[in-house]
Parts: structure tokens; C-alpha cells; sequence
């Protein structure tokens, strides 16, 4: 029998020469370069990594075409969590023609930056319930990219919504820089008791010190997410190439391999791959990719 799948659930791709990427500061100068495939491939292939979910990294409907055409043409890629406005009144026919053009078939999720909207209550808005409303009837998951500012609206939306599946990425960005997590914790505990959300065990290093983090400041935030929710609903992301102004991709996957030491196997093999098929409903081979596609 052939070993699980291990699936990486959160990367992107970019290139800053022919697009505006508004989040990309001067902090984040060392990776203001494009990034691609074949640049992803070799570290699939060194750190034992069968497939991706490739995630949207701006509010473009372009870069959403764009990426489902990229995953059609790229074989390691199972998924892709894209970009749509969910106020748009026309929501529901603009995800049915993305999921008829090239690549349409792997359109997984759908993702928008809440957590630099102003209004923390963003997610509250009747049209943007109308436009959750539409990705739900589609069959597609929901990720929330929020910070504990924006969890009160994201809980009261996870319970509107029971029959959605939702994905709260990079746990929620803990403060783990600072170590105060109280208010974060407070706020994510009861996402625990809530049956369709998932949580993405990523991120995390970029929320840490940046030159000084050492697995062990990771621990804290990974063992809490597992009472929380449980290996069958946490996953792993890297979340290259972000990760990269802080740690190496292998970096990221060790330490996290660090936190779930003692883990039994069934449950590492959940997050690092189960939880993310039965998620995003990928569709995965049983072996590996063998060779570029």
C-alpha cells in the first residue's frame, strides 16, 4: 500500500514585475521576485511533498484564471483557493464560468483578504452573506484570512453557515512575537466546537521573531490548535514564499514536525495531508508526481 498523501495546503505564486501586490513592503523586499513552479518543485521533491493547494495572494479575478490555468499545466497542484468579489450581485455566475475555464475542475476555495478590510465586522455585510451564501451553494470551502480583530464576525459567520466548510488560515496569526495570546486564544476556542471549520497549521514563523524564533516558540500555539480541533481538522501549509523573509521551507516543515512529536501516526498523517483531501476534496493519485507537467 502506498503512504498517505502529504500535501502542502497554503503556497502562492507571484510576480511583482507584472502586478501590484499592495501587502508587499519594504519588510518584504527579499521575496519581492516572481516565484513559480519549477521553483516549488525541487522542494516538494527534498522534503517529500506529493501535491499543493496554491492560494490567491490579491483581489484579482485575473490571478484566479491565471492560477487555474497554471494547476491545469502543473501536476504536483490539486487545488486552488482563488479570488472573487463576494459582493458582487453576479457572484454565483462568475464562479461557474471559473469552474468551466482551464483548470476550473481545481478550484477548491475561495479566499479574501478580511483581515485588512477596516471594518472588522466586514464578514457581517448582507452582501458579502449574499456572496458566501453563492460559494457555499457551489460546493467550494470558505478561507478566512483573519487576525483575533476579526473572529468574533468570523464565528458568528462559521455558525450561519453549518453546511460550509471553512478554513481559518495560519491559525488566526497568533501574536507570537510578543507571547500574548490571551485575547487570541479567548477567540479561537470556540471555533473548536464548531464541526465545519478546519484550521491551516501555517504561517506561523512569520508571526514569530523573524531572526530569532526557535521551533520551541511554535509549540504552544500547535499543541493549543490540537485541543482545539483535532488532527482531523488541522493541516499543514507552508506558506511559501512568505515564509522565506523568516525560515527555509524545510524549516517550516520540521518545525512543525518538531510540535507534533509524540503524536501518533494516524494523526500526523491527517495533518500533513488527510485533512486537507477531505477538506478541499482533492483529487489526488494514489502515488506521487513523477516528472514536470
Amino acid at each position: 500500500m502506498s503512504r498517505p498523501p502529504v500535501v502542502d495546503a497554503h503556497h502562492h505564486f507571484w510576480d511583482p514585475a507584472r502586478a501590484e501586490y499592495p501587502w508587499m513592503t519594504e519588510a518584504l523586499a527579499p521575496i519581492r521576485r516572481p516565484f513559480g513552479p519549477e521553483d516549488l518543485r525541487p522542494l516538494l521533491t527534498r522534503h517529500g511533498v506529493d501535491r499543493t493547494v496554491l492560494v490567491q495572494t490579491r483581489s484579482s479575478l485575473e490571478e484566479t484564471r491565471e492560477f487555474l490555468a497554471v494547476a491545469a499545466a502543473t501536476d504536483f497542484i490539486a487545488g486552488v483557493v482563488g479570488w472573487v468579489d463576494l459582493t458582487d450581485p453576479e457572484v454565483a455566475r462568475v464562479l461557474a464560468e471559473l469552474r468551466a475555464s482551464p483548470g476550473g475542475d481545481k478550484l477548491v476555495g475561495v479566499r479574501h483578504q478580511v483581515h485588512d478590510e477596516p471594518d472588522p465586522r466586514w464578514l457581517l455585510r448582507a452582501d458579502v452573506r449574499r456572496g458566501l451564501a453563492a460559494v457555499a451553494a457551489s460546493g467550494l470551502a470558505y478561507d478566512l484570512l483573519v487576525r483575533t480583530r476579526e473572529l468574533a464576525a468570523a464565528l458568528r459567520t462559521v455558525r450561519d453557515f453549518p453546511a460550509m466548510r471553512f478554513v481559518i488560515d495560519h491559525i488566526a496569526k497568533p501574536p507570537i512575537r510578543s507571547g500574548d495570546a490571551r485575547a487570541w486564544a479567548e477567540a479561537m476556542a470556540p471555533f473548536g466546537a464548531c464541526g465545519n471549520v478546519f484550521c491551516k497549521l501555517s504561517g506561523m514563523i512569520t508571526e514569530a521573531d523573524w531572526s530569532a524564533w526557535r521551533p520551541d516558540d511554535l509549540v504552544p500555539y500547535v499543541r493549543r490548535a490540537l485541543g482545539w480541533f483535532g488532527a482531523e481538522r488541522l493541516m499543514f501549509g507552508s506558506d511559501w514564499p512568505v515564509c522565506l523573509v523568516a525560515g527555509s521551507y524545510g524549516q517550516v516543515l520540521d518545525a512543525l514536525l518538531y510540535a507534533l512529536r509524540g503524536e501518533a501516526d494516524g494523526a500526523r498523517a491527517e495533518i500533513l495531508g488527510g485533512t486537507a483531501v477531505r477538506c478541499y476534496r482533492l483529487r489526488t493519485p494514489e502515488h506521487p508526481p513523477s516528472g514536470p507537467g
